[in-house]
């Protein structure tokens, strides 16, 4: 008679299998966002050779263009978590998940017009919010550039939605790989002139990423349509065709998903206005903190995705206690990371600054803000990953008006309240403003904790 293998040992298998599913998931995603903060990133390397104005005035631009992008980025994203839950009651779900698609891509055309009109604007914005009129018009010129780069940049977001809801992420990591090359080798070429390229300066910069973001969109777009295993959902498929039910949902659960995050993207973008008011120093050296601060936030980022994706399919099935294995690996291994990356930036400030300012005098005082930041931010990583996996894993059960609230409450009643505290009243200036970002990130990731925890007291969980 065979010996069974005791609760214990099953439990333990269970839990590694989840562990291995959760990384074969979040590995590639991980990776992926990682070669996107690497393309802004780009952006701020090149912006940083052009000079400390360029750099400023770029920062300014990207910062008011990311809290618009971001914002609808949410609402497309939205879909993701019902593919996932239709895939988990029934593998073969095909037409439900390209009506998803489609109607994704719908809400994206829709809702990046108004944001057009608003960074066409930039510079004029940017002068009635107290900024210095040759950085406003320096950023303006950039974003004439950039902002177009938003509708490919969400196209892209819907197709990596898709294929990360039947967990095959590979080719978003590839197609992501592609557009880093790219983007620097153009970005080179066009902002200084080579290859026989006209040397367009900052406008040349931000025209790069919305080249970028195109051909990546149209590649991965390619694959969806033409590869085996995407290619039985017929993604493109009467594309013209309305569906006002589905799309109406995406947009009831993306809107608190889209404040959700645009109250963390635009609460940086404010931190950026007030170190405009304290300083173009402060400007550059806060682009560049935040900057190395974004690379790791990439991490637990995408495992916060690939909780998204395991949680959803277990609300699907019905499975509480799958899901909830989903939710406690991803949480843990986002933790994990970024307490190794709080260790990093403690350690090693000045030669993480080195990556993007060269150790010359007219950058001196530059670098020695920025090292001053990344003290703070190294202080909240792990914070930042705990908040954004958690996140995730309530938005696996479709949970995100709550999650949406908390981060509203902290990271503008706390975060930009005490930020603004310290940095004027108390004369502590840009450290101010990163010690109230650190505290709104630590009260938003208790909260969202918490109600990880209390979901099936909050009935949270799917029905029986």
């Amino acid at each position: 008679m065979l010996d069974m293998p005791s609760p214990a040992a099953t439990a333990e298998r269970v839990w590694r299998d989840e562990f291995r599913a959760t990384l074969a998931l979040a590995w590639p995603l991980i990776l992926s966002n990682l070669t996107m903060a690497l393309i802004q990133a780009t952006d701020v390397v090149l912006m940083g050779w052009l000079g400390p104005h360029a750099l400023a005035a770029s920062a300014l631009g990207l910062n008011l263009c990311m809290s618009l992008t971001i914002f609808c980025m949410g609402l497309v994203i939205a879909a993701a978590p019902m593919m996932a839950a239709d895939l988990g009651r029934r593998f073969n779900a095909v037409r439900e998940v390209r009506r998803w698609f489609r109607q994704s891509v719908w809400v994206a055309c829709a809702a990046v017009v108004p944001a057009w009109l608003v960074l066409w604007n930039t510079d004029d914005l940017l002068i009635a919010l107290g900024q210095d009129d040759a950085l406003a018009e320096t950023a303006g010129i950039f974003m004439s550039g950039y902002m177009w780069s938003m509708l490919p940049f969400l196209v892209f977001q819907a197709l990596r939605g898709f294929i990360s809801a039947l967990e095959r992420p590979g080719w978003i990591f590839a197609i992501s790989v592609c557009g880093v090359g790219l983007n620097a080798v153009l970005g080179w070429a066009l902002i200084f002139g080579h290859f026989g390229l006209p040397a367009l300066g900052i406008f040349g910069g931000g025209l790069t990423t919305t080249i970028t973001w195109s051909i990546m969109a149209a590649g991965l777009g390619c694959v969806a349509v033409r590869h085996r295993a995407f290619r039985r959902f017929h993604i493109m498929g009467h594309f013209w065709r309305s569906d006002w039910v589905r799309f109406g949902k995406i947009v009831g659960l993306g809107l608190p998903i889209a404040l959700t995050l645009w109250s963390e993207g635009a609460v940086f973008a404010v931190a950026v206005g007030l170190m405009g008011l304290i300083g173009e120093a402060s400007v550059a050296a806060h682009a560049v903190a935040l900057q190395i601060a974004a690379v790791t936030f990439m991490v637990p980022l995408g495992l916060g995705q690939a909780a998204t994706v395991r949680v959803g399919l277990g609300y699907g099935r019905k499975d509480a206690e799958a899901l909830r294995r989903a939710g406690w690996t991803a949480f843990i291994l986002g933790t994990g990371f970024m307490t190794c990356m709080a260790l990093v930036m403690w350690s090693f400030p000045n030669e993480l600054i080195a990556l993007f300012l060269a150790p010359t005098d007219s950058n001196a005082p530059v670098i020695a803000l920025a090292a001053s930041f990344l003290g703070v931010a190294a202080a909240f990583q792990i914070f930042d990953g705990a908040q954004v996996v958690g996140a995730g894993m309530l938005r696996g059960l479709q949970d995100t008006r709550w999650p949406m609230i908390f981060a509203i409450f902290g990271y503008w009643v706390i975060g930009i309240g005490a930020g603004s505290v310290l940095a004027f009243k108390l004369q502590m200036e840009g450290v101010g403003v990163w010690m109230g970002l650190a505290a709104g990130l630590a009260a938003v990731s208790v909260m969202m904790l918490w109600r990880w925890t209390w979901r099936k007291r909050l009935g949270l969980l799917p029905p029986s």
